[in-house]
């Protein structure tokens, strides 16, 4: 088990902050932002009119379950049902696919729910079938960690979740800006995408976790191949990471929460500088790695992604709408265009489902939403 950073490399990051926390949250309903970081250049929007959005589209086949509470995390298991998160109760809950029956496991000891913390996303271990595994990043009183669980699914509902066992700790916490985002790559590597809990000047300083994308082994190591020895830091200058998702050539692509300008969909590349604080949106210099695409604030908010069907796929929490971005190696091949805008309210968690289909989570009762009946639900789309 790692953690990281000590003390002193903490005192260090104090020393290096720039004017301090962001004022808001990152995906409140006014975005929560207060003014850019100095220095930053604005690059065009996504939305505006370059290449002619691909055709497409979305259906919404039905709505899987609902009623759910603070939902962030949704792992497929095999063989059928989804597991799912609740940020504000700290508890994980399997629906079942097909009925929307939903069943509690239990709940994670440690987590400690407030601002955007709390019990956030989750991942199967890439060896469930023998070992039953659930992975959780969640935030405790002093910093946010991942933890492994085992999962019997014999057991009596309520009872069915082990006591978590810390895999990797000491990613800073904040109010805000505490990341949240795991997933096994195709390496069967553990990536997780953190933020910088309001204070901006972690996200430059490598020797932080905060503001970073992490690669570590299941048992929370550096992974081989890191791009700074003896690290897990894969990429940093990030502001707050909640999308991680690879196409079919195995590229990994992450979505990030911008300040006052730009949010951003970034095509991930070992050891990269994507230039938060410095740089917000596209830059255009040779220090820092530009977003493939970037949105107004007000019109993403993003969280989760998923790759199916030759595109990526963005929920958006302020934006309350799906992004479709086509690709074309690690650039977009049109512009982004959006579905379900205003529909089902603010979308955090999209997953693929095999083939065509889509697990969609909303978002409307974190605290941030305007919850209707019936809110949460996960839904089930087609896309194309």
């Amino acid at each position: 088990m790692r953690s990281r950073p000590t003390a002193a490399a903490l005192a260090v990051a104090a020393l290096l902050l720039t004017a301090g926390c962001s004022g808001g949250g990152s995906d409140g309903p006014d975005g929560g932002r207060t003014s850019a970081s100095a220095g930053r250049t604005a690059g065009p929007s996504a939305t505006a009119t370059h290449t002619p959005p691909a055709k497409g589209s979305v259906k919404v086949l039905r709505t899987v379950a609902d009623g759910l509470d603070s939902p962030w995390g949704l792992a497929p298991l095999p063989g059928g049902g989804l597991l799912v998160s609740s940020r504000d109760e700290g508890t994980l809950t399997r629906v079942d696919d097909k009925t929307g029956k939903k069943t509690t496991l239990g709940s994670v000891t440690g987590v400690s729910a407030n601002g955007e913390g709390g019990l956030l996303g989750i991942a199967l271990s890439p060896a469930y079938a023998s070992d039953h595994l659930v992975y959780a990043y969640f935030t405790t009183d002093s910093d946010n960690r991942v933890a492994r669980m085992l999962y019997d699914p014999k057991k009596p509902a309520g009872e069915q979740l082990g006591a978590p066992d810390t895999v990797f700790k000491g990613i800073p916490k904040g109010y805000i800006h505490n990341g949240g985002r795991i997933a096994f790559g195709p390496d069967k590597m553990l990536y997780v995408g953190t933020g910088e809990s309001g204070e901006r000047g972690l996200a430059q300083y490598r020797k932080s976790l905060g503001g970073k994308i992490l690669r570590m082994t299941p048992d929370g190591e550096p992974a081989p191949g890191n791009p700074f020895e003896d690290s897990v830091v894969y990429t940093y200058g990030h502001r707050n990471v909640q999308g991680l998702a690879w196409d079919d050539e195995q590229r990994l692509f992450a979505s990030e929460f911008g300040q006052d300008t730009w949010d951003e969909l970034n095509a991930i590349e070992p050891g990269a500088n994507y230039g938060w604080p410095d740089a917000e949106g596209t830059a255009d210099d040779a220090k820092f790695h530009d977003p493939l695409a970037q949105w107004h604030t007000d019109e993403a908010s993003p969280s989760g992604i998923a790759y199916a069907e030759g595109s990526l796929w963005m929920a958006g929490l302020k934006g309350q709408r799906l992004w479709r971005i086509p690709l074309d190696g690690t650039k977009a091949s049109a512009d982004p265009q959006s579905f379900l805008k205003g529909d089902y309210g603010r979308l955090r968690t999209v997953v693929a489902a095999g083939g065509d289909r889509l697990w969609l989570t909303t978002s409307n009762t974190d605290g941030r939403g305007d919850p209707k009946k019936g809110d949460d639900r996960i839904l089930e789309l087609r896309v194309e």
